[in-house]
């Protein structure tokens, strides 16, 4: 037998490699070619619309386009406007086959719009997947993210990326609720102690657009006041939008909501949530199931329907800045969804900071405020300690407290609990001689010294223990406290009222709600917890450390601190006392006393136009290493107007602190430059930064340059 015979007999299975490749072949050729998800090569294409403009999720300026793909046939249903896709991204002209360019990694993107036609005229790729047939990128959230790019010179992929929260396929398979019908409108309630509260209700109920800047009295019915504003945007027939800086915030709002509505009218969108229920919320607010969000900071791109209405709460309060580029801020996100909505918007807080002052006196927004005889009634008294009372004063060079503010929390805790505001949590986190207030600083690096413990300094730079100190400038050997932390503030008073329970909010465990009870309660700034009741006194200590931050807005920021703890005391009338330790005579200091967190800022601003400072000028943080600041700058096209002032170093970032955005690397030494137009100017101003930045990335600029429109921190 041959061999020839033996293959033959031995059937189909024992045939050669090439008989097997042509039966392959030929089982292919008659079969429908089958489009494949990498490349859907021999795919047909939609038969209408079938360009597809995609947005890729690529945060590099160079690339802050769209990019257009073919639409296979099997996913023409799908690849609707607003969904979420995945394309071949990266290939070249030289990648095409069956005139169709292939190659290149899989990225996510949008799906922007459906065409007829591309204008590229070379070869597409073809859509490679359809993540998920649910539209989340509407026109107008679209359109948002847009201006926010522009007016911070940053990407749109990665205003979206803040904008849209990661997808959770079982969140989008659950169906939303059906939604409710509008609610009656409320009675003014509180709103009456407001010259035109009741007006501003009506308005909005009555389909209006009101904008006001509105400075709440103090006490807790502030929440109370918000939610009746949504709830007038609600009766209307229209959405309502309220962004707040934190999560204890967000549960005041939420329960007043609760209370005054009902459960169902409004989500709640904050981190705490966790990604599958906050996305299955945001999709209850997209598919237009829910009206009203409340939120912290990623909320102010939340996509209300029918928007009546913006509201953000304590604008001055760092958490509505937000850390990832472009690093927009919630002022200026919601006063941009004003604008493109034609809605209402309600700025509240119970100080007023220099952009406030700015909306009002443009005429853009009208003032929100209560007359002198109510703020009168609802504030408490407030007393002062200076420098020459603290010189006279024996008991303040021998204790942690001057003896005024010892006899108000002496006191105070015969009736209720006693608020202490201290600038620095910790123990003694930093020293001064006790003769001549010099700065003590480290012998080995000049670093400054701080006391961990009751008996260990040590410096803060280089971790050096420090024994035998002595000031340089005058030769004492006595070292006292610049800013005493909250941790030795609570232990020191614990010893001068042992009989009294001491309670510390801060960082680590930050209290919500204490009882109305005799306590002393010892807070950072911002960290103070609300007394049933109230608070029957407040000490704010060490004013001066906040006063003398190297920081424009240095006195602003003390004041909105100092006046949110003062808010939560009892008034005047049932014997509430605050008593600061700060110069008098500052103009900070004299507002608290005053009550007026108004004039203040008019002042402020008033100065800030004279000088072309923020928010009267635009201005833009250019940073990095030296040499490439002052390259980019060399290669910035700037308005004719602009204002180059610096570079100048920046500070060094100690080693095993956290990073802030823009601030240099441990170790490193970087400049910043500041850029600064007049009015008007702003916008020629941040598209001459965006291209220059895409200009250095398209080339390959390795060594980082950080660019950032209207930095809260300037020095």
């Amino acid at each position: 037998m041959s061999s020839e015979n033996g293959q033959q007999d031995g059937g189909a299975e024992s045939a050669p490699p090439e008989q097997l490749a042509l039966i392959r072949e030929s089982v292919r050729k008659a079969r429908t070619p089958r489009a494949k998800p990498r490349t859907w090569r021999g795919a047909a294409l939609a038969g209408e619309l079938p360009v597809a403009r995609v947005l890729v999720d690529k945060g590099v300026l160079h690339l802050d386009r769209y990019f257009d793909y073919a639409v296979p046939e099997e996913l023409d249903a799908d690849a609707q406007p607003g969904v979420r896709v995945r394309v071949r991204f990266g290939a070249g002209r030289h990648r095409v086959r069956e005139g169709r360019r292939e190659g290149g990694g899989l990225i996510d993107g949008f799906l922007v719009e459906r065409l007829a036609e591309s204008d590229y005229s070379g070869p597409l790729a073809a859509l490679a997947q359809v993540v998920s047939p649910e539209p989340v990128l509407g026109e107008e959230l679209l359109g948002l993210a847009r201006a926010v790019a522009d007016r911070y010179a940053g990407s749109l992929a990665d205003v979206l990326q803040l904008a849209v929260p990661p997808r959770s396929a079982r969140a989008e398979r659950r169906p939303s609720p059906d939604p409710l019908p509008p609610p009656p409108a409320p009675a003014p309630g509180s709103w009456d102690r407001y010259e035109q509260g009741p007006a501003f209700l009506e308005s909005l109920a009555s389909g209006g657009a009101p904008r006001a800047v509105w400075n709440a009295l103090p006490g807790p019915r502030w929440s109370e006041e918000l939610a009746r504003a949504v709830a007038a945007t609600l009766a209307s027939g229209r959405g309502a939008l309220v962004v707040l800086p934190d999560g204890r915030t967000v549960a005041r709002v939420d329960a007043a909501l609760t209370e005054l509505l009902g459960e169902g009218r409004h989500a709640v969108l904050t981190a705490d949530a966790g990604p599958e229920k906050r996305y299955a919320r945001w999709l209850a607010v997209r598919r237009g199931s829910v009206r009203a969000v409340i939120g912290t900071r990623a909320a102010m791109f939340a996509p209300v329907r029918d928007l009546g209405l913006v509201a953000v709460w304590d604008d001055g309060d760092d958490s509505h800045s937000e850390p990832h580029a472009p690093q927009p801020h919630a002022r200026e996100v919601l006063l941009l969804r004003a604008a493109q909505d034609g809605c209402g918007f309600l700025l509240g807080s119970r100080h007023c900071t220099v952009e406030a002052a700015q909306l009002v006196e443009t005429g853009w927004a009208r003032p929100l405020v209560a007359g002198r005889e109510r703020v009168r009634a609802a504030a408490p008294l407030v007393r002062t300690v200076g420098d020459g009372d603290l010189a006279r004063d024996e008991a303040a060079r021998a204790a942690r407290l001057p003896s005024l503010a010892w006899q108000a929390a002496r006191e105070g805790l015969r009736h209720g609990p006693v608020l202490v505001q201290v600038p620095r949590r910790g123990y003694v986190p930093r020293m001064a001689c006790a003769g001549c207030r010099a700065p003590a600083r480290c012998r080995h690096c000049s670093g400054p010294l701080q006391a961990q413990g009751s008996d260990d300094l040590r410096c803060a730079w280089c971790g050096r223990e420090e024994g035998g100190w002595h000031c340089p400038e005058c030769g004492g050997f006595r070292l006292r406290a610049q800013v005493v932390g909250a941790r030795r503030t609570a232990e020191e008073l614990g010893r001068a009222f042992p009989a009294v329970p001491v309670r510390t909010s801060g960082r680590e465990h930050v209290l919500d709600t204490v009882p109305g009870t005799p306590a002393l309660v010892v807070s950072t700034p911002g960290a103070e917890p609300v007394a049933e009741g109230g608070y029957a006194a407040a000490l704010l200590l060490d004013g001066w450390a906040m006063l003398t931050r190297p920081d424009l807005r240095a006195g602003e920021d003390a004041l909105r601190r100092w006046i949110g703890a003062a808010a939560l005391v009892r008034p005047q009338s049932a014997g509430g006392t605050v008593v600061v330790v700060a110069e008098p005579t500052l103009r900070p200091v004299q507002a608290l006393v005053r009550w007026d967190p108004v004039g203040h800022a008019v002042r402020e601003l008033a100065e800030r136009s004279e000088l072309g400072f923020p928010p009267v000028s635009r201005m833009a943080a250019v940073s990095g290493p030296g040499e490439a600041v002052a390259e980019f700058l060399r290669a910035v096209e700037l308005p004719a107007r602009a204002e180059i002032l610096g570079p100048v170093p920046l500070p060094l970032t100690p080693a095993g602190r956290p990073r802030r955005p823009g601030a240099p690397p441990p170790g490193e030494q970087w400049d910043r430059a500041l850029v600064r137009v007049p009015p008007g100017n702003g916008a020629a101003l941040t598209a001459a930064l965006k291209s220059a930045q895409a200009t250095r990335m398209a080339r390959g600029g390795s060594i980082p340059v950080w660019v950032r429109i209207d930095p809260p921190d300037i020095g």
